[in-house]
């Protein structure tokens, strides 16, 4: 008997969308996760996040070469595993800006303004800070504020302020403009994931199976009506057949990656790699954005920033206090506060965020210093002009897509992140940080000019994880979903995760997934 629904990916959209659909007991749903069970004991530990990078729990995928960026082959995680991305990212709750989605509609896509999106996340949210118009306090989403709040990163808003900038205590609010903390996808202290907030509590339900650790190589088809899924599981293939729809949420790379496979895209491309096209499909894989992130990192005279975790005796003291109490630098999501600017006028919204972590933080946590303490304010390029692509690098569904954001392939981002880094030294130079400032770790002191900071730009900036629109929602001709996410010229296949955006959120990427799976649900049940 064929299931009513097939969900690809068991991430961020995946989990709530499972959740949603299956409440109907009369409704069948398969949702299938190429990764494992979330039991690595890193997942729930909130300070941990980068452990779980190339580690089985991530794709462990990297960029092709980008030639602005000193041809460098940047790392792009992400989630493989129950929860996607939501189990291995840094938790921040932002839901972006009124003016994006008020831009989506603008472009002709209804149903997706700001007034009209804000409810969807209010019904998956429960807020344990915020009671007002712009928060949910019943959903399954626990968002909280940080139990770990740094010495330094309330050095980081009163310098901020001492800059000229206001502080914001709610980025989800009435504005988002201005530095405060974060709010947090955590729940007492630890992770709370797509997984643990929508997929398990209901996992009990009779008409919800789940399948991990099966690789979806295809969609099936006849003529242009999507009938199921080919996926290997356990060394073989098998089929499952939908008897109403196939919905992808394999996130930005693998959902074009798999509309491709099934012949589905720009018939030149599939061609080359002997895919019989099915349906030609132009825009698939293209539009991709991505937040670029780099900025300024100091020593520091604090003794007991985020660096002590790896270090004896201090990581024992750490880790009892976060198994006993769930409390103590073991709750820190390292990116522990920050704010948006517009740093133009005339601007209608920020084209800036920045980062704060109190601790080093380099190259993702891979190249952090053995001795020593430091601190970074990481500036973050949110309204990106580069537009880039993922491809395919064979028919093979083992093989991992060629993902080329084409990162400051537009000069006019490269201008934006040098205006960043001002503001950034800025902040970092008032008199709040007097105590704990020591020398500038990176970039060195001898890197002052313009020439010398974009080449430094260039060298060190990297993904903040938030790639988007490769599937992109609209109706011109590079369009791969109409606005009800359905696939345009394919009957009973939809998409429903970040790669759906037009264009890019100002803000992090994790929350807006959930929304548009939350938006989905609502048109099915009608």
């Amino acid at each position: 008997m064929p299931y009513d629904y097939i969900i690809v990916g068991a991430g961020s959209a995946g989990c709530l969308l499972a959740n949603r659909l299956s409440a109907d007991p009369n409704c069948n749903v398969l949702l299938l996760e190429a990764g494992g069970e979330d039991r690595n004991p890193n997942i729930p530990i909130p300070a941990a996040f980068s452990k779980l990078f190339r580690q089985a729990e991530d794709w462990n995928y990297d960029s092709v070469p980008q030639p602005q960026m000193n041809n460098r082959e940047l790392y792009q995680p992400r989630g493989k595993v129950l929860g996607g991305s939501s189990s291995i990212n840094a938790m921040i709750y932002i839901r972006g800006h009124r003016a994006d989605y008020d831009g989506w509609a603008e472009l002709g896509n209804e149903g997706w303004r700001y007034e009209e999106v804000l409810p969807l996340f209010r019904r998956f949210e429960q807020n344990l800070e915020f009671q007002d118009d712009y928060h949910g306090t019943d959903g399954e989403l626990a968002v909280s504020p940080s139990r770990s709040r740094h010495a330094l990163s309330k050095a980081l808003l009163q310098a901020a302020n001492q800059a000229g900038y206001p502080l914001n205590p709610d980025f989800n609010g009435e504005r988002q403009e201005g530095f405060g903390f974060y709010q947090l996808t955590q729940s007492n202290g630890r992770r709370c994931s797509a997984a643990d907030a929508f997929l398990k509590p209901v996992l009990h339900r009779p008409n919800l199976e789940l399948l991990t650790e099966a690789t979806v190589h295809r969609i099936t088809l006849q003529g242009r009506q999507a009938v199921g899924v080919a996926y290997e599981r356990g060394g073989s293939v098998t089929k499952a057949s939908a008897a109403r729809e196939v919905i992808l949420c394999a996130g930005s790379f693998n959902s074009p990656q798999l509309l491709m496979l099934s012949g589905i895209g720009a018939g030149q491309q599939l061609r080359q790699h002997g895919i019989q096209v099915a349906h030609h499909l132009p825009g698939v894989g293209k539009n991709l954005q991505d937040h670029l992130l780099a900025g300024a990192v100091y020593h520091s005279s604090h003794k007991d920033t985020l660096d002590s975790l790896e270090r004896f005796p201090y990581s024992v003291k750490h880790l009892l206090r976060f198994l006993l109490r769930k409390r103590g630098l073991l709750t820190s999501n390292v990116a522990e506060c920050g704010g948006f600017l517009r740093t133009l006028h005339g601007l209608q919204a920020p084209d800036l965020q920045w980062h704060f972590a109190p601790g080093y933080f380099l190259r993702h946590g891979f190249d952090n210093p053995k001795r020593g303490n430091g601190m970074g304010l990481g500036t973050t390029l949110i309204c990106p002009y580069s537009r880039g692509e993922v491809r395919l690098a064979s028919a093979d569904p083992r093989d991992k897509v060629q993902i080329d954001p084409q990162y400051l392939s537009d000069e006019r981002d490269l201008e934006t992140l040098l205006r960043g880094f001002r503001i950034t030294e800025r902040i970092l130079a008032q008199a709040a940080f007097q105590p704990y400032r020591q020398k500038r770790f990176m970039p060195s002191p001898e890197v002052k000019e313009e020439e010398a900071l974009r080449d430094y730009l260039c060298e060190w900036a990297q993904t903040l994880y938030h790639p988007v629109g490769t599937c992109k929602m609209g109706r011109d001709a590079q369009a791969v979903v109409d606005p009800q996410l359905r696939v345009h010229g394919i009957k009973g296949l939809r998409v429903a995760d970040a790669s759906i955006m037009p264009i890019i959120v100002r803000g992090n990427t994790n929350a807006p997934a959930m929304m548009i799976a939350e938006r989905l649900a609502g048109l099915l049940d009608n």
